[in-house]
């Protein structure tokens, strides 16, 4: 069944919702990264990131490590042929790809990666008077982590088409969706070191 969205104009627009279209997603797993050296990257991954060494599967037949932390799993595997990305360990570029973190206290990881001579760069996004900082650094592959507390930065829906608002049939249920769907979100990744 399709749910109705009516306009602030009246103008009616179908949003196709069939249960059968939409994916079952529940959450992210893990990710997985190639590495030139599994024992390297997870004493990096424990020792920066608070990550734990966990059991993987005996049936796999390659060298690799699953590690888990803050509600996510990392999976390294070992490639000896593996061409190290060079121009991401010379040169720290937060539009890079990256893996992001989300912490309480960034200025403590900050001061962490200082103490371990991990180098790193800043950012400093501003939206509605509200500050989100942002550290990044890279993995000893060359993987660009970031860190930040993106929690402070609400969570809304994008809920504008050519600049009108949407709307739902019951005016007062949009805003009301919008503080519990923030609300949940924060809860769900209150993650902190």
């Amino acid at each position: 069944m399709a749910k109705r969205i009516v306009y602030e104009e009246g103008e009616i627009v179908e949003e196709i919702m069939k249960q059968e279209l939409m994916f079952p997603a529940l959450s992210l797993n893990h990710v997985s990264f190639i590495c030139k050296s599994v024992s390297r990257s997870v004493k990096f991954y424990e020792q920066v990131l608070g990550f734990v060494l966990i059991r993987r599967p005996s049936s796999f037949d390659f060298e690799g490590a699953w590690l888990f932390n803050h509600g996510i799993g990392i999976h390294l595997l070992q490639m000896d042929t593996m061409t190290p990305p060079s121009k991401k360990v010379a040169v720290i570029n937060p539009k890079d790809n990256h893996i992001s973190f989300e912490c309480s206290d960034v200025d403590l990881v900050m001061k962490k990666l200082g103490q371990m001579c991990i180098e790193f760069v800043t950012a400093v996004v501003k939206e509605g008077g509200v500050e989100v900082k942002q550290l990044f650094f890279h993995d000893p592959d060359g993987y660009m982590i970031e860190i930040c507390n993106c929690h402070v930065l609400p969570v809304l829906p994008v809920s504008q088409i050519n600049g009108k608002m949407m709307r739902s049939k019951n005016e007062v249920c949009g805003v009301d969706e919008a503080v519990m769907m923030d609300n949940l979100l924060v809860d769900m990744m209150g993650i902190s070191f």
